[in-house]
C-alpha cells in the first residue's frame, strides 16, 4: 500500500472516530473529503512533497492547511499526532464495528452513551436482549438489518478481500526485491492462487542462509509494520497497518520451488499431489522432492511438477478442481494472461458518481495500454449515484465525441450503467441506448429477497443490452445480494448472445469464479470491467483477471482482450443476432 492509501485510510478512520465523537459535521467532510483525494490521486503524495513541500500538498484540491501539516507530519515522522490523540477516545472495538453495514458512528455513540457499550460483546449483548431496540430511532428494520450485517461481517472477520490485501502485498514485496540478498520472492498462499478472500498473508524469499536474520529485520522494520510478532533466522511475522498478519519465510534457494508449491497450496492440491508421488515411490516437501533420501527436484516450481510427471500448473487452478487430471492428460487450458486485457469496460466519471474527469480516463487508460474506456455513468433513476438524465448522457456523448476527435490509439467509449427495473424494462428508451457503444445493464435496487432472475432475463433480450453488470449484486464482506438463477443466464446470455460481466472491483467479484467457469464451459462470452468510480482503481482489472483465470477462461473467451475494431464488430453482432441494424 502506498502512501497515498496509507493516509487516505488514516483519514477514513479519523473520520469515523470524529463522528463518534460529535465533531462538527464540517471537520467529518474535510477528512472524509481528504480521503477520497488521496485515493484518486494519481501522482504520489510523498513525491508531491518531496519536490514541493506543504506549498504542493495545498494546491491539492480538497487539501486545507491543517490536513496539509498532517500529511506533512505522517511523511516525515510515520505519524499524526491529531490521529493518535482521537484514537485514544475511542475504543478500539466499536470503530471496528463502524465497518459493519447498518452500524454508523450515530448507533454506537447513542449506544456508548446511553447504554454503556465499550466492546463488540457490549454491542452483541444489548443487540440481543433488546436493549439496542428500545432507543430512539431504532426500529425493528433497523435492528434486523444490523444482526444480519453483523452476522456477515462476523463471518468474514478471519478472511480478508482479496483487493484490500493486493496494493500492501505487491508493496511488500518490492520493498524486499531491492534487499541485494534476496535472490527470489513470491506471495504465496491463497493469496497468490487469487483466492476472492485470504487468511493471514504469506510471502517467501529464497537466500543464502547467512543472510536470512537480515532480510527478516528489514521486513518487520519496514514502515507499514505496526507491532513484531515473531522475527528470528528464517522466519518473521508482523501486523502491518494494525490489521493485516503477514508472514515472510526465507528458505536456501535449492529448495524455493518445493516451498513454494508447497505454502502456495491449496491443502487438497497439494494433498493430491503427494498421493501421485507416493505411488511413483516419491515423497514431497517444503524441502524438495525425494526418492528415498535422495532429493531430486525442488529449486524451481517446474521441478517440482516435473518429477511426478505434470507440466507446471498455475497457481490459480490448484484447487483440486480436475487441474491435476488435466495435466496428466495434457489438457490444462491456456488462461488469459494479466496483460491481455486492452481495455476497461466498465468505468464511471464525474458526470454520475465518479471522481475522474473523461480526460483523467484518457490519461489513465493511455497509461495502462489501454485501447479503450468503456464510459459506463448510471443512468437516470439512480438519483442516489446522480444518475443521467437522457439530456446530460448526451452531453457527456459529446464530449466524448469531441475527445476522441483528437485522440490516437486510444477511444472512449460511450456507454452506460443503465439500470434494469423491477419489470425487467430499462432506464433509458432504446432510441437512446441505440446512441452508445456499450450497454451494460445492472440491477441496483431490489426487494427483500426478491429472486431477480427473470428481470434480468428480460433485460437480455433486448437488442441493445450488450452485457449483465455484477449478476448477483453480492459485496463480499457485507451483503450476499438477490436471488438469481445463473443456469437460466448462462442460457440466456447464449440464446441472445449477450455477455456477462466479471465486475473486478474487489468488493464485487461478481461473476465469481464457480459461475464464470460455468458460463465460459457453457460458451458465453465474459467481459472484465473494473466498475472503477476512481482511476486509481482501474488497477483492479487484474482481481478480476485472477477470477477469469481462476474459472480457467482463456482470451478468447473474454471480449476485452480484443482489439478495438475487433471489439466494435462483437458489440454490433448482438444487434443483429436480434435483428436490429
Amino acid at each position: 500500500m502506498n502512501k497515498n492509501q496509507e493516509l487516505a485510510r488514516i483519514f477514513d478512520r479519523m473520520a469515523d472516530a470524529l463522528e463518534f465523537l460529535g465533531e462538527i459535521p464540517f471537520k467529518v467532510v474535510a477528512y472524509r473529503k481528504a480521503a477520497r483525494v488521496l485515493e484518486d490521486l494519481p501522482e504520489d503524495v510523498e513525491e508531491i512533497y518531496r519536490k514541493g513541500g506543504m506549498a504542493a500538498l495545498m494546491r491539492l484540491p480538497g487539501i486545507g492547511e491543517g490536513i496539509a501539516k498532517k500529511i506533512a507530519q505522517y511523511l516525515d515522522e510515520g505519524r499524526i499526532d491529531r490521529y493518535e490523540e482521537v484514537m485514544k477516545q475511542v475504543p478500539q472495538d466499536l470503530l471496528d464495528l463502524m465497518e459493519v453495514q447498518g452500524i454508523g458512528p450515530r448507533t454506537l455513540r447513542l449506544a456508548y452513551e446511553k447504554l454503556g457499550v465499550r466492546t463488540k460483546e457490549d454491542f452483541k449483548r444489548v443487540l440481543e436482549d433488546g436493549s439496542l431496540a428500545r432507543l430512539p430511532g431504532m426500529g425493528p428494520k433497523k435492528i434486523e438489518n444490523i444482526k444480519k450485517g453483523l452476522e456477515l461481517y462476523e463471518r468474514m472477520a478471519q478472511r480478508i478481500p482479496l483487493g484490500a490485501a493486493y496494493p500492501l502485498v505487491q508493496a511488500i514485496v518490492e520493498a524486499l526485491r531491492q534487499v541485494p540478498e534476496v535472490l527470489e520472492i513470491s506471495p504465496a498462499g491463497s493469496f497468490r492462487r487469487m483466492k476472492e478472500t485470504v487468511g493471514d498473508l504469506d510471502i517467501l524469499a529464497a537466500a543464502r542462509p547467512e543472510h536470512g536474520r537480515s532480510i527478516i529485520q528489514k521486513f518487520v522494520s519496514l514502515p507499514q509494520v505496526t507491532r513484531v510478532l515473531a522475527a528470528g533466522d528464517t522466519k518473521g511475522s508482523a501486523i502491518f497497518q494494525d490489521r493485516y498478519q503477514v508472514d515472510l519465510r526465507v528458505v536456501p534457494p535449492e529448495s524455493y520451488g518445493a516451498a513454494l508449491q508447497y505454502f502456495t497450496g491449496s491443502k487438497a492440491h497439494n494433498v493430491h499431489l503427494r498421493g501421485i508421488a507416493r505411488s511413483m515411490g516419491l515423497k514431497i516437501s517444503e524441502y524438495g522432492v525425494f526418492r528415498g533420501a535422495e532429493k531430486i527436484a525442488g529449486e524451481t516450481e517446474e521441478s517440482v511438477y516435473k518429477a511426478v510427471g505434470l507440466v507446471w500448473i498455475p497457481p490459480e487452478l490448484r484447487e483440486d478442481r480436475g487441474e491435476i487430471e488435466a495435466a496428466q492428460q495434457g489438457k490444462l487450458p491456456r488462461l488469459v494472461e494479466y496483460d491481455e486485457i486492452r481495455g476497461d469496460l466498465h468505468v464511471h466519471s464525474k458526470y454520475s458518481d465518479g471522481t475522474a474527469t473523461l480526460e483523467e480516463l484518457v490519461r489513465f487508460g493511455q497509461k495502462m495500454g489501454y485501447e479503450y474506456i468503456a464510459v459506463c455513468d448510471h443512468s437516470q433513476s439512480v438519483k442516489y449515484a446522480h444518475g443521467l438524465e437522457v439530456d446530460r448522457l448526451r452531453k457527456k456523448n459529446a464530449e466524448i465525441d469531441r475527445i476522441n476527435a483528437r485522440l490516437e490509439g486510444f477511444r472512449l467509449l460511450k456507454g452506460t450503467e443503465v439500470d434494469i427495473l423491477p419489470d425487467g424494462s430499462l432506464d433509458y428508451p432504446d432510441e437512446v441506448l441505440a446512441e452508445l457503444d456499450f450497454v451494460v445493464a445492472s440491477v441496483h435496487q431490489w426487494r427483500k429477497d426478491e429472486d431477480a432472475t427473470e428481470r434480468i432475463l428480460r433485460a437480455m433480450e433486448n437488442p441493445y443490452v450488450h452485457a449483465v453488470g455484477h449478476p448477483t449484486g453480492r459485496l463480499i464482506s457485507t451483503r450476499e445480494g438477490y436471488r438469481v438463477d445463473i443456469e437460466a443466464l448462462v442460457e440466456k446470455a447464449l440464446e441472445t448472445g449477450t455477455f456477462l460481466e466479471i465486475n473486478a472491483y474487489y468488493e464485487r467479484l461478481d461473476l465469481n469464479d464457480v459461475h464464470a467457469r460455468l458460463a465460459g464451459e457453457r460458451g458465453v462470452l465474459l467481459e472484465i470491467g473494473t466498475d472503477a468510480h476512481q482511476a486509481g482503481q482501474l488497477w483492479q482489472i487484474r482481481l478480476g483477471v485472477g477470477v477469469a483465470r481462476r474459472a480457467w477462461l482463456g482470451p478468447q473467451q473474454i471480449v476485452n482482450t480484443r482489439p478495438l475494431a475487433e471489439l466494435l464488430d462483437l458489440l454490433q453482432a448482438k444487434r443483429k443476432k436480434m435483428g436490429v441494424s
